[in-house]
């Protein structure tokens, strides 16, 4: 059966949910207190694990605050609050930071654990939606995730609530990565897979082209020297260096074109009379994603890689970033 969709019915509704989401953000940073410190100190100072748990809708953002946290340099891991009922508190210790999220605060498989979590000596850390409740109540910092109400027309669903405790929940791992001085060599040391790595582990010394495969010709050479080592080396362009091999410019595909539209005859024009001198270059030791940043910053497809005394040591272009999946 096929229904009809009245379009402008669902995108009146669309941005009353994101307004109300967005009223329902806005509105927690205005009740943070002390409270939000004292779990920032409980997590920097936790000696073993922080242990994060709850369970519907809210279990899920529990599951993410603990790969953010884990991945922010912070050892945390979820537990179902059912599962620790039936035997997973044993992975609890006195060491750890337990967190719970409950909106309301009284769910029955949370609640149940609280006493055994105190007994065991853990700390507790809340995040409800009602600060009068059991779990609120119980914990050693809590922390308010209230919202008027959910972005449901029935006003069921939960959707603003989890969204205030996402927020919430990021705005605290966020705090504790920069209390604990996380860096961005230790992100990419917790992100070795995947894009994130790359982006994080690739330095242009890694994929930069070196020695006989690196284009260059002296200032002596002529534009038709330069087209032979252009198209030998296969990188779009040519680097002209003194005798010591430092970088005194460049010649490129583009520079090419331009003498083509002004010149006929270029094949005994002088280098010197077309290059591009003091070239964009980039330094061995530099991430490639920086390389990626100069290069669309100054609409060049290529960059020399120099030394500190501008010796010419490599280059790469945006094939070369491309292969590297660093784009």
């Amino acid at each position: 059966m096929i229904v009809e969709i009245d379009e402008n019915r669902a995108l009146r509704l669309a941005r009353h949910v994101l307004d109300i989401e967005a009223h329902a953000i806005r509105s927690l940073s205005t009740r943070l207190d002390c409270e939000f410190v004292v779990a920032v100190e409980m997590l920097l100072a936790c000696k073993g694990r922080v242990v994060v748990s709850g369970i519907g809708k809210s279990g899920h953002i529990a599951r993410k605050l603990a790969a953010t946290l884990a991945s922010t340099g912070t050892p945390a891991f979820f537990v179902h609050p059912a599962e620790a009922s039936h035997g997973d508190l044993g992975m609890v210790t006195a060491d750890d930071v337990f967190i719970g999220l409950s909106n309301s605060g009284e769910s029955e498989e949370l609640v149940t654990i609280l006493p055994l979590i105190k007994r065991i000596g853990a700390k507790l850390i809340a995040v409800t939606g009602q600060p009068e409740s059991s779990l609120a109540k119980l914990a050693d910092a809590h922390l308010n995730a209230h919202v008027d109400k959910e972005a449901c027309p029935l006003n069921l669903a939960p959707t603003a609530s989890t969204t205030a405790k996402l927020a919430l929940s990021d705005a605290l791992a966020i705090a504790v990565l920069d209390a604990r001085g996380f860096s961005g060599d230790d992100f990419a040391r917790s992100h070795p897979g995947g894009r994130l790595g790359r982006r994080l582990l690739t330095y242009v010394s890694d994929i930069m082209r070196t020695g006989d495969q690196v284009p260059s010709v002296p200032l002596s050479a002529t534009v038709r020297d330069a087209l032979f080592e252009i198209t030998e080396k296969r990188l779009g362009m040519t680097a002209i260096v003194d005798e010591n091999s430092r970088i005194l410019g460049i010649f490129t595909d583009g520079d090419l074109r331009r003498v083509l539209a002004n010149t006929s005859d270029i094949c005994n024009l002088p280098i010197t009379d077309t290059m591009t001198h003091n070239p964009r270059t980039i330094s061995v030791e530099r991430l490639a994603v920086e390389a990626v940043e100069l290069m669309e910053r100054f609409h060049i497809s290529q960059i020399l890689v120099a030394a500190t005394d501008d010796t010419l040591i490599g280059a790469l272009n945006m094939h070369d970033l491309f292969s590297a999946k660093v784009i």
